[in-house]
């Protein structure tokens, strides 16, 4: 019997980040989602070197993640980095974000080609 390491990011490829990032943020309470993501690619953006970046997740469960993205915010914050000023904190941040997702939710409005009623198409059948 194997051990479950559904909770688990898979790294050995980039395929398997992806999938298993996937069913993973799908399992996740929905504030941790917009966390989970935002650490993903934070660490994306540290390590640029795929086998670096793989031997990095592999294994990571979305606490430890989530944990990662917070150290690297709290050192790109530290170092200046001017994409980090407007923020206090790790969860000012994410609040701000999760807020942004939100809204680009509502804001949805419905195309104008969909408020017309389809277009009819008549087929005169013939006999043969």
């Amino acid at each position: 019997m194997g051990c479950n390491k559904s909770h688990q990011i898979n790294g050995s490829s980039l395929k398997t980040v992806n999938r298993s990032m996937a069913a993973i943020k799908e399992r996740l309470p929905l504030d941790q989602r917009i966390e989970f993501e935002i650490s993903f690619w934070t660490l994306r953006d540290e390590i640029r070197n795929n086998k670096e970046f793989l031997d990095a997740i592999d294994g990571k469960t979305p606490e430890q993640l989530i944990e990662t993205g917070k150290e690297l915010f709290m050192k790109r914050k530290a170092a200046g980095n001017k994409e980090y000023e407007q923020y206090a904190t790790w969860d000012q941040m994410i609040s701000q974000y999760t807020q942004e997702r939100i809204d680009q939710n509502r804001k949805k409005t419905p195309d104008a080609r969909d408020k017309n009623p389809p277009a009819r198409v008549d087929y005169q059948m013939h006999s043969m």
